[in-house]
């Protein structure tokens, strides 16, 4: 499956543990010519729980927003740029919208990792 920067996918996300995994959205933050030979893509965790909002390495994403409204997401939901997580292109079910607007994603990504 074809991946690119904005698009959210559903995908067999890893727990904190690194045992378990839980099918949930995520967002593709990796660059779209990062081109290692690998077949993996960097994702964030998307949550459905809006307690999650309000951290400056979260950005909410509401379904009322022409902006994203493409997301193909169920519910309002938060993009956690604090729980980023190297998949497996094999672990990618589909996907199921995109993002078209990343500048507050990437204002969270630098918060996240300190740039």
């Amino acid at each position: 499956m074809t991946t690119k920067r904005g698009d959210v996918v559903l995908v067999w996300f890893p727990h904190s543990d690194l045992t378990t995994v839980t099918r949930r959205p995520a967002l593709v933050v990796q660059a779209d010519d990062l081109a290692t030979g690998i077949a993996q893509v960097v994702v964030a965790m998307i949550t459905s729980n809006l307690a999650r909002r309000g951290h400056p390495s979260r950005v909410s994403i509401t379904l009322s927003s022409p902006a994203d409204a493409s997301s193909g997401l169920l519910a309002d939901s938060v993009v956690m740029t604090d729980n980023l997580a190297t998949i497996s292109t094999r672990a990618l079910a589909s996907v199921i919208g995109t993002l078209p607007d990343l500048s507050a994603v990437d204002t969270a990504l630098r918060h996240t990792l300190g740039l």
